[in-house]
């Protein structure tokens, strides 16, 4: 991994659709980033190995998307004290609703952001805002972003 600021981890290559969201938000700010296949239950030990690697090449916040039971983002949480944005995927039979639980009801300690069931473009946006508490051309894009959003929806007018 060479020089990235997030970490996008999705436990199945399923999510990938989902997900891009979260990448062309990153992309759309110029935020360096790398996105890897990982499972919290099939995987563990090459998770731990990612998280570290991403670490050494300077990444600041961890996005994790996961479905059903969804302990990616708790996982990485507990090896990490960067920022970790989860993102539940609607799968299997409660559609997301079991990922969300999963993902937002950490322990105390744990704590994970938890954005809505595949609500990978806020997942995005936040990393973007947590990276631009010490980035100001960030933190201009973000507001010049802001801006643009509320023209549109004035134009509808």
């Amino acid at each position: 991994m060479d020089n990235i600021k997030v970490l996008i981890l999705m436990g199945s290559k399923n999510d990938m659709p989902i997900m891009k969201k979260a990448e062309a938000v990153l992309e759309g700010f110029d935020v360096p980033y790398k996105t890897l296949v990982r499972s919290a239950h099939r995987t563990p030990e090459a998770t731990v190995e990612a998280i570290k690697e991403a670490e050494a090449a300077g990444c600041q916040v961890f996005i994790c998307a996961a479905g059903m039971a969804a302990h990616l983002a708790g996982v990485v949480c507990s090896k990490t004290v960067k920022p970790v944005i989860g993102v539940p995927i609607a799968s299997g039979p409660l559609n997301g609703e079991d990922a969300l639980l999963s993902t937002v009801m950490m322990p105390p300690g744990m704590p994970v952001a938890t954005v809505g069931i595949n609500a990978a473009k806020n997942a995005g946006l936040l990393a973007a805002q947590m990276l631009a508490q010490t980035d100001e051309d960030l933190a201009h894009k973000l507001k010049f972003d802001r801006a643009q959003q509320a023209e549109a929806i004035l134009a509808d007018d």
